[in-house]
């Protein structure tokens, strides 16, 4: 956790004025109390109107340059948390994005938005209050109790013996949450797992009338929740209650010793009232410093589970080259196997095949066979566990990942759109592409006609995850994206699946236009999709059964006939 204190050293000025400035505050708030003594001994007392009209200027002065100081102390402790904050979350976000997409499967995405949302707030709100009042808090107890002993000694040893019963009731209170706020955490994950899995499949929860279902499944994370938060809570509530039983028998004990003091003429009614003021001090910052202990302990929680992410290392280390070597051979995979999680069955198995620049490939398979799989490796998403994948006769994890994927264009099975405009989405594939590439692209993609009737054509904005546009509309906009780039390679991973047999069709012909060095990879369940392909993967359950063309797979491998008569008959019916 001490790595994430880097992250305040911009705001070292602040983290030490925001302190300075509240010890100000608590220097005057000390002074207080002697003030309104020597009202009541010196003015009221004698009568003196003058002297007490003077001292109660002097409090004014003081609760005016106390709340400059307060102010001003909120300021900087509340500059330094907010940037403090940003730059946590910053690194944070920049840390995800650099793990493969073997770490970001294990800590899974309602993990990470907590962590990064609500437990980064925790974080601020924990080093603002302590800016704030971890030193002013015991500053203020232990400048109350030498107070106490310049009026009276043997009064201020009641002080002695409550300040340290203060601290180990809160001490202990401390220790027991400590460990649970983060049982509290890793639940919230869970609530907000199911929650985020109720909105993304709201449709497919209503169709299959699986509200109840959710619901309950919700509701049992939720009383989970509620009701760990409620033992943190319960013992935390403890703080207050205990610490005035402890202050207010304190201060039952100073008056007594007081009235007994008064008595025989030791001290003034103006120096009781003066420790009993002392004591209140001790109180009001006993119970700021409980409270100060909850929020720190959250904040530390939340640190522990952000530390926890910093400390994933990604699985890959980047290599350094840029370039490949001069050959035809575009991509081969030798003798390649790969596990998502150690325990696990293969996803592929013992796969060879070699892709010459130009060619079209298509990939079939059943569900569940490894497609996805295996044009993942093609940009490095995830590393082989046996065998390489050698791209321009390099091993892929030689390569600079950024140098990698920008010979690569990809567009994966979901659609994604980001908030923006077309052309803002469309620039992912390359930042500086003029409108006459936006619109050839488009144009390849069977997309430019829809596009050209929106009012803002180019500049038609695009709602969160593209909602405003049709499925087929999307997934024509996602290959116009890749097609920008003018990528080596073109990989696309079921991406017609929303289109209808016309449409598809002439996307196939217009991708037949692409400059003869452009290698294309094909994963459909259209049997129409990859039939012309120059080279045809077939895969079962992670092996690779059958490679070559149609008509030698129609001849040689089984599973692609079986898949093919399948669905040829009732395509040409279509």
């Amino acid at each position: 956790m001490k790595k994430l204190l880097t992250y305040l050293k911009p705001y070292r000025k602040e983290a030490v004025l925001a302190p300075l400035f509240k010890m100000l505050e608590a220097i005057l708030e000390l002074l207080v109390p002697l003030v309104i003594a020597y009202v009541i001994d010196n003015g009221i007392e004698k009568g003196d109107k003058n002297y007490v009209l003077l001292m109660s200027g002097i409090l004014v002065c003081l609760g005016i340059v106390g709340l400059i100081a307060a102010v001003t102390a909120q300021y900087f402790s509340a500059k330094a948390a907010v940037g403090f904050s940003a730059g946590v979350r910053k690194a944070l976000f920049s840390h995800l994005q650099s793990l493969s997409y073997k770490e970001c499967d294990r800590i899974g995405t309602a993990t990470m938005i907590t962590r990064m949302t609500g437990d980064v707030n925790l974080m601020q709100t924990g080093v603002n209050m302590t800016l704030r009042l971890l030193l002013r808090s015991p500053f203020v107890v232990l400048g109350a109790m030498i107070m106490a002993f310049t009026i009276d000694p043997v009064s201020a040893l009641i002080f002695v013996a409550v300040i340290p019963l203060l601290y180990l009731t809160v001490w202990l209170i401390m220790r027991v949450t400590l460990p649970r706020y983060k049982g509290v955490q890793n639940r919230l994950d869970r609530v907000l797992r199911k929650t985020r899995e109720g909105l993304t499949g709201v449709r497919v929860i209503r169709a299959f009338n699986r509200q109840e279902d959710e619901q309950s499944e919700f509701n049992e994370a939720n009383e989970e929740l509620t009701k760990f938060q409620c033992i943190v809570g319960r013992i935390s509530a403890l703080t207050n209650p205990l610490t005035y039983v402890i202050v207010n028998m304190g201060i039952v004990a100073l008056i007594s010793v007081g009235a007994v003091r008064v008595n025989v003429g030791i001290l003034t009614q103006g120096m009781v009232v003066a420790l009993i003021n002392y004591m209140a001090q001790i109180l009001t910052e006993l119970v700021k410093f409980a409270n100060l202990v909850v929020t720190i302990t959250k904040a530390l929680a939340g640190a522990r589970r952000v530390s926890d992410v910093f400390e994933i290392q990604s699985s890959q280390t980047a290599g350094k080259r840029t370039q490949g070597e001069d050959t035809k051979e575009i991509l081969r995979f030798e003798n390649v196997s790969i596990r998502y999680y150690s325990d696990a069955q293969p996803a592929l198995s013992d796969i060879s095949f070699s892709v010459t620049e130009g060619q079209t490939v298509g990939i079939r398979g059943g569900t569940g066979s490894g497609k996805s799989t295996l044009i993942n490796l093609i940009p490095r998403f995830y590393d082989a566990t046996q065998g390489r994948v050698l791209f321009r006769g390099i091993d892929v994890r030689e390569y600079d990942p950024a140098v990698l994927r920008e010979k690569i264009g990809i567009v994966p099975q979901k659609a994604v759109l980001f908030r923006g405009t077309i052309r803002d989405n469309l620039k992912w594939g390359k930042e500086d592409a003029t409108d006459e590439e936006l619109w050839q692209a488009l144009r390849v993609a069977q997309a430019e006609d829809f596009v050209r009737e929106k009012s803002f054509a180019l500049d038609e904005p695009v709602e969160q995850a593209g909602r405003n546009f049709s499925g087929g509309q999307r997934q024509r906009l996602t290959i116009a994206r890749a097609l920008v780039r003018c990528p080596e390679v073109l990989i696309l991973d079921d991406s017609s699946s929303a289109l209808d047999y016309a449409t598809e069709a002439s996307l196939r012909s217009s991708l037949n236009t692409l400059p003869e060095s452009v290698t294309t990879f094909i994963v459909s369940q259209r049997a129409s999709s990859v039939r012309y392909a120059d080279l045809i993967l077939v895969l079962e359950d992670g092996e690779l059964v059958g490679v070559g063309n149609h008509d030698e797979l129609i001849s040689d491998c089984d599973v692609y006939r079986e898949i093919f008569d399948s669905q040829f008959e009732r395509e040409e019916d279509v």
